[in-house]
């Protein structure tokens, strides 16, 4: 490598790097929730399923931002975006501990909903258009990070410090931290030198399909569909796995504060795994695969044979689902075509949000309704579904694919 090239390359490195944190401080705040919240509705005096109010109302902000990430980075450039995201998102998890009245509360969910929305729509679109399928492997794999190191920072302080406000204060002040960063590196996110080493989101933007035609796609709304219960799913396990273990199965809560994070660790494993045989294996063996064994581990966590099965099903889901979100994503325009792709894939990111609130709080609504014992049974059945969604979308696009030759 010569001087000029070592020159480009390291800036390269930086702007990584620089993602690499965010999508760490992304993932922080997805961790705490799942433990806090038996000490958070203890603090309000709230019943179980009143998380769906502030899941709700922190994905209606994620929505709202992650729609409008476009034309924020035209406006303002990915630097300042991220940092007044991250901002928002501090000013939010700070909030959580000072306000006296759970709608406070909910409504700061909105103000960290749109920090988190455009921090992961921008990094997404900015990761695909510069850098290769590779490091948005390990992006993601930085979002598992954070969202494992959440439990473990809520677990320290309740069982520490006795109180949920210090998990919350201390990855909101993280935040702020990271958005000084921000703003001291916008030359960084500036410069006009990151490589593109796909060409595939290239290709995806020179189609300038009308939405409406997109819309009519029903392979469209089956590719979306996946996302839904996807993500809905990842976070519902992650959301009530704590309080599962805990208020119904007895667990000690530190072990089981221990248990939620093995389910974040294992999902990291995951994905680090993944981006390395990603090529090799193909994403239809990654969904197939990651699949199978989250209805095994579900199966495993409904049959309940003892504490370490407990601990053997969770680390088991968060392994084997880790790479079904990238390789979903990778795999976009083979299952809708080149044509509808950029448009189906702003869906997609539309449609976590939207999963992410509905799902979990469907599930606490019948927790509340029956008992805690529903969540498993709720996740294998939308790991079913999920399965069987991915089927049908695989046939459309074999299909397409038969009619188009």
């Amino acid at each position: 490598m010569n001087i000029w090239k070592k020159i480009k390359y390291y800036p390269k490195i930086g702007l990584v790097l620089l993602a690499y944190i965010a999508f760490v401080a992304l993932g922080l705040p997805d961790g705490l929730l799942g433990v806090a919240w038996p000490s958070i509705r203890a603090s309000f005096g709230l019943p179980l399923d009143a998380i769906g109010m502030l899941i709700t109302a922190s994905m209606l902000g994620y929505m709202i931002s992650s729609f409008s990430s476009g034309p924020l980075i035209a406006r303002l450039g990915v630097g300042r975006l991220l940092a007044a995201s991250c901002a928002l998102t501090g000013i939010g998890l700070i909030g959580y501990t000072l306000v006296p009245a759970w709608w406070m509360m909910v409504l700061l969910g909105v103000v960290a909903g749109l920090g988190a929305g455009a921090i992961d729509a921008g990094l997404n679109t900015y990761v695909a258009a510069h850098f290769g399928e590779g490091l948005m492997q390990w992006l993601h794999a930085s979002w598992g990070i954070g969202v494992t190191l959440g439990p473990i920072i809520m677990t320290v302080g309740l069982t520490s410090l006795n109180t949920w406000h210090a998990g919350y204060r201390g990855v909101g002040v993280f935040q702020l931290a990271l958005a000084a960063c921000f703003m001291l590196t916008l030359a960084m996110w500036s410069q006009k030198g990151a490589s593109q080493e796909s060409e595939t989101p290239q290709r995806l933007t020179d189609y300038k399909t009308p939405m409406r035609q997109t819309l009519r796609q029903p392979q469209v709304w089956l590719s979306v569909g996946l996302f839904f219960l996807y993500v809905g799913a990842e976070n519902s396990l992650g959301t009530w796995g704590y309080s599962l273990l805990v208020e119904s199965r007895g667990v000690d809560p530190t072990l089981a504060g221990l248990f939620a994070g093995s389910y974040w660790a294992t999902f990291t494993v995951g994905r680090v795994v993944a981006g390395l045989f990603a090529k090799r294996m193909g994403v239809n063996l990654l969904v197939a695969g990651g699949l199978a064994g989250a209805i095994l581990g579900a199966a495993l966590l409904i049959w309940n044979p003892s504490e370490v099965a407990n601990l053997l099903a969770v680390a088991l889901i968060g392994f084997a689902i880790a790479p079904i979100f990238p390789a979903l994503m990778s795999g976009t325009s083979q299952r809708v075509g080149l044509r509808y792709a950029a448009n189906t894939i702003g869906m997609q990111m539309a449609a976590t949000g939207l999963g992410i609130a509905v799902i979990p709080s469907l599930m606490g609504v019948l927790a509340e309704q029956v008992s805690l014992e529903v969540i498993p049974v709720c996740l294998l059945a939308v790991y079913a579904g999920l399965a069987g969604v991915y089927f049908l979308a695989e046939r459309a696009a074999q299909r397409r694919a038969a009619n188009s030759q």
